[in-house]
């Protein structure tokens, strides 16, 4: 449970950081003490975590629901989070997918490379390949739709 508890104080961090703290104590109705003690890796603090509507609360305002994520992770569920905003709704099919696939691979790729150049992968780094993998695997969901549609 160590080993969980750890993980979910780190996502809780950061979504408050990604929040803000004051806007964070705005939206929870907490203190920046009490919040500091959700992710606090102190042992005092270990048994502490953040309730669930000041988490939904927080992934509304965040750029990125990262509780959410983590919980999915532990469990070994896959979301699907879609932070585009088009312009137009996508009419290429299965052709525009391919093309879309191999850019975000190419991209990931690229960013792999400037990520490892120093022989070590920072947080920041890491993050960054994360949502280009997210990006890539939002690619390929709506390529299996395309292709679950039918005749291409």
């Amino acid at each position: 449970m160590a080993g969980i508890g750890s993980y979910l104080k780190k996502h809780t961090e950061a979504l408050v950081k990604d929040v803000g703290i004051e806007p964070a104590c705005t939206l929870t109705g907490k203190s920046k003490a009490t919040l500091g003690r959700y992710y606090s890796d102190n042992e005092e603090h270990a048994d502490r975590f953040m309730p669930i509507d000041a988490v939904a609360a927080l992934e509304e305002a965040a750029s990125f629901p990262h509780v959410t994520s983590a919980l999915a992770d532990l469990k070994g569920i896959t979301l699907s989070y879609d932070d585009r905003r088009r312009n137009t709704a996508d009419k290429g099919g299965i052709n525009a997918d391919v093309i879309a696939l191999s850019q975000r691979f190419a991209m990931l790729m690229a960013e792999y490379q400037q990520s490892i150049q120093d022989g070590v992968i920072t947080v920041n780094e890491a993050k960054r390949l994360l949502k280009e993998t997210t990006a890539l695997q939002q690619v390929l969901i709506e390529m299996k739709l395309h292709l679950e549609d039918g005749p291409l």
